[in-house]
């Protein structure tokens, strides 16, 4: 069906429809654009969501995330971003593909609807002038017509009249012919006007119209076209997107599925392990007696006190209890044994100095003797990992201005290889002091996995290092004896019995025969020894080896039978004897 031959009647109507076709257009585009900012808005505030629960670097929260079920949510953020992403693809999308291609549609859709109306107007006002040309010479025709007629009456009576001369009969039959001439000419007129106006209204309405009309009626059909493409197009911009967004989903899925809750478990006991055993059954203690207290000879303080001091107690002094154990606050109970057991424990594993001072603001101590020794190990392992990633880097910096020397001594021309002779010093000298802050902790570590005696010479000359500089806080112990929640206290009498037993250790270390030579060495730079197991050396000096450096950085050298002690290995250069006895390398 056309519009030119069925709508042939209502250009009128048409105009508005095809008006309303382009609004109903522009509104579509304007839905898609709202939607874009939907989608940007929406992929916006995902992103917002997304760092906001990021966790901050360098905080606690970051260490949160080993565990499983936290990476699984780490995951789902990070695949949160991704799914923000594809938001953002659909709006990108939907934009470039149908609310640009649409608002440029619609500027051709109104030029090209303008110029086929101005075309129909156009033939309506020439029809419409031909309609006036054919009304003005029919008007014209009509009058003059009743002029003859009136002319041609008048004639007659004239004729008829005898009192009239024969020269007004003669000039009113010439008035009468005049007029009958100009009838005929309108009359003549009046047909070939409507002759033309009769082929110019077929023109118009079978042709010219319907022209115009079917190019009206196309024209709606490609905007009903396109806007049924752009609905397409919008929903293929979805769907282009749900794969990877299904895939977003499916790692989400996926980190979910990855969460082991027994591995989660076992990061818990690795981060809270104190690595201390847990206490023995406590002793019975018989209360039987009415004046005085009797200890059975079979008990444990009878057992383990013979041939050493016994242990007194003050009025306000108490038993160290562990930590989760409340305090008994019976000033009349004395927990004899369970003292000397744990003293006997205390002495034979690393002890928890000082809490509440580092609570009060006390420095942490360097070898983090204040944390349980499974702890402590865990800090040193990291501590030595990030000075072995320094050394690294300055390796790496080191090699680099290496090689920006030998450029520069092969070509004089781009630098002064003279000055890149300090940077290089001092990047060397950095090294050097990490490496030896690295075997610091490398030793100190050594101790706490048991590589090393616990308290050894080594331990002790890498700890007093520690003890010269930080005096206050060892101090701070002495006075502070009660756990930060007040949960038990140290007596007086442990800590002399832990001297009486240290002091017994050193006695046996020195008892033992001398150690033999292995080698010599030369000492390179000056080192005073001013901590305890440490030698003084002097530069140029040659010295006995009497042992390697066993990883730790320090060679134990002698000078004479009574002088012997430990020395940075980089401040002597060493020469093994390969046949001595105990000749060992070390890496």
């Amino acid at each position: 069906m056309s519009w030119g031959t069925e709508l042939w009647d209502q250009f009128d109507n048409l105009e508005k429809h095809t008006q309303w076709g382009i609004d109903i257009l522009e509104k579509y585009i304007k839905f898609v654009k709202e939607r874009t900012e939907i989608e940007l808005s929406y992929a916006k505030q995902l992103r917002n969501l997304a760092k906001k629960y990021q966790p901050k670097k360098n905080s606690k929260e970051e260490e949160e995330y080993r565990y499983t079920a936290c990476k699984a949510f780490l995951s789902t953020l990070n695949e949160m971003n991704d799914y923000a992403g594809q938001h953002e693809v659909i709006s990108e999308n939907m934009t470039s593909n149908i609310t640009v291609e649409l608002a440029r549609y619609v500027q051709e859709l109104k030029q090209e609807r303008k110029s086929y109306f101005h075309d129909g107007r156009k033939a309506q006002q020439h029809i419409e002038i031909c309609w006036k040309q054919l009304e003005s010479s029919k008007r014209r025709f009509e009058r003059d017509c009743k002029e003859a007629d009136r002319a041609q009456q008048y004639f007659e009576k004239m004729d008829a009249d005898i009192n009239v001369t024969k020269a007004d009969v003669e000039k009113a039959r010439q008035q009468a012919q005049v007029r009958h001439q100009m009838a005929e000419d309108s009359k003549a007129d009046y047909s070939s006007i409507l002759q033309k106006f009769n082929h110019e209204q077929h023109e118009y309405y079978h042709t010219h119209i319907p022209n115009i009309f079917q190019k009206i009626q196309e024209m709606e059909e490609r905007r009903i076209v396109r806007i049924g493409e752009s609905m397409k197009t919008y929903a293929e911009v979805d769907r282009q997107v749900i794969p990877i967004i299904g895939k977003c989903l499916d790692e989400i899925v996926k980190a979910a599925e990855s969460i082991d809750q027994k591995n989660d478990s076992q990061l818990v006991i690795e981060a809270y392990k104190s690595g201390f055993e847990p206490p023995g059954d406590i002793e019975f203690e018989d209360y039987t007696q009415p004046m005085k207290r009797t200890v059975s000879d079979n008990s444990l303080s009878n057992s383990r006190g013979e041939g050493k001091p016994e242990l007194k107690f003050g009025g306000k002094s108490k038993g160290k209890l562990w930590p989760f154990i409340k305090k008994n606050k019976s000033p009349k109970q004395q927990k004899e044994p369970l003292s000397h057991r744990f003293n006997e424990f205390m002495t034979s594993k690393p002890k928890i100095h000082c809490f509440r001072s580092l609570k009060r603001g006390g420095a942490a101590p360097e070898d983090f003797r204040n944390l349980p020794p499974e702890q402590r190990r865990k800090k040193l392992q990291q501590k030595v990992d990030e000075l072995n990633k320094e050394i690294q880097k300055e390796m790496d910096q080191r090699d680099a201005i290496t090689k920006m020397k030998d450029v520069y001594l092969k070509n004089p021309q781009m630098g002064d290889p003279a000055s890149l002779d300090h940077k290089l010093t001092e990047v060397s000298q950095n090294i050097e002091k990490l490496r030896l802050e690295a075997q610091k902790f490398e030793a100190w570590l050594a101790e706490v996995e048991g590589r090393l005696p616990a308290r050894s010479e080594q331990a002790r000359r890498q700890s007093g290092m520690f003890d010269a500089q930080n005096p206050a806080t060892v101090n701070s112990c002495a006075q502070d004896r009660e756990s930060p929640d007040g949960s038990y206290t140290e007596e007086q009498s442990q800590e002399g019995e832990g001297k009486v037993l240290a002091t017994d250790f050193d006695d046996e270390f020195d008892e033992e025969e001398p150690l033999p030579a292995i080698g010599t060495c030369k000492a390179l730079y000056t080192f005073e020894g001013q901590n305890e197991g440490t030698i003084s050396v002097v530069e140029g000096e040659t010295l006995y080896v009497i042992e390697e450096d066993k990883g730790d950085g320090w060679t134990r050298i002698r000078r004479n039978e009574d002088e012997e002690g430990y020395v940075p290995t980089s401040y002597v250069e060493v020469y093994l004897d390969k046949n001595a006895k105990g000749a060992k390398t070390y890496i």
